[in-house]
């Protein structure tokens, strides 16, 4: 919904504002780690540690953890990762918050910081409430191996970053 700003000279334009501001960006961060979270729970309940199901020749569920941040970074340091990491996501988070807040007319920026967000906040519940995160996508190569294991809240950090990273790069061409 948009509300029409009052201009400062008759003759100018008048400037539109949107009274939404970070609702929508707030809810594509929910939906984001909504959707990671009925994956992590569903995948918890069927599948036993290690337990792998085959679905294509280059694709596998299996139900994993990781302790770590991204490719098990820190995953056997004992478990005072797992305070840091949420410490981490938990300032990122605020970070973004701050972001969205400030340019929140700025789509293509906006849902790539809404992806990231999603993603961090579904990473961090399990950390808080499990001391890991679960991983249960398996890509692989038949003679180079498998890609380390990720969740669909690592699909939303890495499509919000790359969203990002395209957004800035229009702005500098841009300009």
């Amino acid at each position: 919904m948009a509300t029409k700003k009052k201009t400062a000279s008759p003759g100018a334009k008048p400037v539109y504002k949107s009274s939404a501001g970070l609702l929508p960006w707030l809810g594509i961060a929910l939906i984001v780690a909504l959707l990671d979270q009925v994956t992590k729970i569903t995948v918890e309940r069927s599948f036993a540690y290690g337990e792998t199901l085959p679905i294509t020749g280059f694709f596998n569920l299996i139900k994993v953890y990781n302790p770590g941040a991204a490719f098990s970074f820190l995953g056997d340091a004992g478990g005072w990762q797992r305070y840091f990491f949420t410490a981490i996501a938990f300032v990122a988070v605020g970070f973004m918050l701050y972001l969205l807040k400030k340019h929140a007319s700025q789509r293509l920026f906006c849902f790539g910081v809404a992806l990231m967000m999603g993603g961090a906040i579904g990473n961090v519940i399990d950390r808080m409430a499990y001391g890991h995160v679960i991983d249960f996508l398996d890509f692989y190569w038949n003679g180079i191996g498998h890609f380390p294991a990720f969740n669909i809240a690592d699909i939303g950090i890495c499509v919000g970053a790359f969203l990002f990273i395209v957004d800035e790069l229009r702005r500098v061409n841009q300009s």
